[in-house]
């Protein structure tokens, strides 16, 4: 089949009639049905049948459709690439994130920044870690902050800082805290669960799972802010990064490390043949630095 061919297939297919993707594609219905029809002759089979006045795809179509949308997903890369390339620009910073680190730690350094640096731009995407990959390789962004982020071939990872998980909860949740409260205490308790969360997320499983420690997921969230809210509004316990815990304080909760120390990295993540400009460099020397402060300011 040729592109055109595919192109048609696809949106006769998509939108359900000839008249439809006609409209879609901007051409008139004669041409998507000329075009239709060779394709079916070029291919013997035939891909849509007329039942009660409307296009029904055939078991063939179906097949090809798998492939097709495939081959469409690939070409709105493409699409979407092209045109970040576009907007690409050296006083401009393009950020992707993960929400944790949007919620306080990355607008602390932007704000720093733009005091020295009011001219700079910013655009700031929040991403989850399975996503961050595909805003750099489409160029949507030009650095991805994470933790611990993904192992790419096409990537460069830098170390920032370092973190650990902590345990946000009320007042008086557990006795005799010191300054780390130990892990077994979560024992048989009801704990607010963050899925979805990227490598760390794992980090408290696996370490309750080595220690024989079992606790019950009350509600399980795919943010870390959204548990540190949650846990308030309900008095709840959860464990979250120390960011998100710091920029959740208020009064009547706390938090606390844990014994042992659930640790983490923040990293940047860059297109391995597109180096951060001057610019964007010294941004992240104000991150580094902003992330340094914040960990240094213990409770």
């Amino acid at each position: 089949m040729r592109f055109r061919q595919i192109e048609v297939f696809h949106a006769v297919y998509t939108h359900g009639s000839i008249s439809a993707a006609a409209r879609a594609l901007g051409v008139s219905q004669p041409s998507v049905s000329k075009t239709l029809r060779h394709a079916e002759d070029g291919l013997g089979i035939s891909l849509f049948q007329l039942a009660r006045g409307r296009l029904v795809p055939t078991d063939e179509a179906h097949a090809l459709m798998h492939e097709a949308g495939d081959i469409f997903d690939r070409i709105t890369s493409l699409q979407h690439t092209a045109r970040n390339l576009s907007q690409a620009g050296g006083g401009h910073i393009r950020l992707g994130i993960v929400p944790s680190l949007a919620l306080d730690v990355v607008p602390q350094a932007m704000a720093q920044f733009r005091r020295e640096w009011p001219r700079v731009t910013f655009e700031v995407h929040t991403h989850h870690h399975d996503d961050l990959v595909q805003s750099l390789i489409e160029r949507e962004t030009d650095i991805a902050i994470a933790y611990t982020p993904p192992r790419h071939p096409r990537l460069t990872r830098s170390l920032l800082a370092e973190g650990e998980l902590v345990v946000f909860f009320p007042d008086g949740a557990f006795a005799d805290a010191g300054p780390r409260l130990a892990l077994d205490q979560l024992a048989d308790r009801d704990v607010i669960g963050v899925a979805a969360t990227g490598p760390i997320g794992d980090v408290l499983t696996r370490a309750a799972r080595d220690r024989g420690i079992t606790y019950r997921e009350s509600v399980s969230v795919q943010t870390f802010f959204i548990a540190a809210r949650l846990a308030q509004l309900e008095g709840g316990v959860t464990v979250i990064d120390e960011f998100t815990a710091r920029a959740w304080q208020s009064p009547g909760y706390r938090w606390l490390p844990t014994d042992p120390p659930l640790g983490f990295t923040v990293s940047y993540v860059t297109l391995e043949d597109r180096p951060p400009s001057k610019i964007a460099r010294q941004f992240l020397r104000t991150l580094e630095e902003t992330l340094e402060g914040i960990r240094a300011d213990r409770p």
